[in-house]
């Protein structure tokens, strides 16, 4: 994760500061990271991350989750603000997880990402295995619009690779909980399609620490990063939508205490 920290770093000395609908930030446009997975398993290891959360709101995501209440039944606390925020009565709207797995059109719903897995098994080299969660005709019912926009695979030679573009990206907090969501994701459509995990792209757009942040981010940069985990998946999942939480399960996790900060919604 080292490059993630020269990121923290680049945007505290090069960043433009600016005031946006929540607050003041210092950002950067445009930045991309790579991880290759065959390396370990990109968690941040400068801070402690809650990869509990991170399992659950993926597998809240995979199953089309659109209620706050679905997503805590999982363990995931990360959408009740937003839910408080939106104000209706605990309904998220068509997030991500709904444009996922239910894109609307006039004659029913399609199923993105259970298309795209059959693609990768019957037309690995197409160039068309995409998802977007970016739906402009249905912005407004989001209890927040899409930060991770879209995302693309890629299979050369038995690896199947990800890139993600993130519209926004909240780079102390937000940041490391959206690689390693997208980590997981690629390990766990890799596996169901017989592929070897290859390398995650990130490629981030208006890339941000909220002043607020600053005194977090730089107690984040004092501290040296340790080496990358392991994730053990359950091999016998062969069904994007047969995944639990405890068939995920990180190894040799060494990190530095928790950081603490306010979220900002």
């Amino acid at each position: 994760m080292e490059q993630y920290i020269e990121r923290l770093q680049q945007i505290l000395d090069t960043g433009v500061d600016r005031e946006g609908r929540n607050g003041g930030t210092r950002a950067v446009f445009g930045m991309q990271m790579r991880y290759n997975l065959e390396e370990g398993f990109p968690a941040v290891t400068t801070k402690k991350l809650a990869f509990r959360a991170v399992k659950a709101e993926l597998l809240g995501f995979l199953r089309g989750y659109s209620h706050v209440n679905q997503f805590q039944k999982l363990g995931a606390q990360m959408w009740n603000a937003n839910a408080e925020v939106w104000g209706r009565d605990g309904s998220l709207g068509r997030i991500y997880g709904v444009q996922w797995r239910k894109w609307q059109t006039e004659n029913g719903t399609i199923d993105q990402l259970g298309k795209v897995i059959e693609q990768l098994q019957t037309n690995p080299y197409s160039r068309k295995h995409i998802v977007t969660a970016w739906n402009p005709a249905e912005l407004d019912e989001m209890a927040l619009e899409p930060c991770h926009t879209f995302f693309q695979f890629f299979v050369a030679e038995g690896r199947l690779s990800l890139q993600m573009y993130q519209r926004s990206c909240d780079m102390f907090l937000g940041v490391p909980f959206n690689i390693a969501s997208y980590a997981l994701l690629l390990h766990m459509v890799a596996q169901v399609t017989q592929l070897t995990p290859g390398e995650f792209v990130h490629t981030l757009g208006d890339a941000h620490i909220y002043h607020e942040h600053f005194e977090a981010v730089q107690t984040q940069l004092k501290r040296r990063p340790y080496l990358p985990p392991r994730l053990v998946l359950n091999p016998k999942i062969r069904s994007i939508d047969a995944f639990k939480m405890q068939h995920m399960q990180l190894e040799d996790y060494q990190h530095h205490g928790a950081i603490h900060a306010r979220l900002i919604v």
